[in-house]
């Protein structure tokens, strides 16, 4: 599921998101303009259910990934978050069910 909000008047910086379910977690990523316009970071949350669907424990977070560097296209910083939590969720999955 992707999505645009953001950049009507104002200064506002456009945000694109997308949602991935990869077993019991959730993530959510995020790419948002850079503040001086030149590209788009990466940002990431993953939020483990249990047994309820709507009642998540958020489990990891990083709201600059690669220490903020600047994709190109807001799909390019998307595909960069989505990769990056699919891994942690791979390589740490027994910290983040804490």
């Amino acid at each position: 599921m992707r999505s645009t909000v953001g950049g009507g008047a104002g200064g506002e910086r456009k945000l694109h998101f997308d949602e991935r379910t990869v077993g019991p977690y959730r993530i959510y990523a995020g790419a948002r303009e850079a503040p001086q316009g030149d590209g788009y970071i990466a940002a990431v949350v993953v939020k483990r259910f249990e047994r309820e669907p709507h009642v998540g424990r958020e489990a990891y977070r990083d709201e600059s990934l690669a220490c903020g560097h600047r994709w190109a296209s807001p799909h390019d910083a998307l595909i960069y978050a989505l990769d990056r939590a699919r891994e942690i969720i791979n390589k740490q999955s027994k910290l983040l069910s804490c």
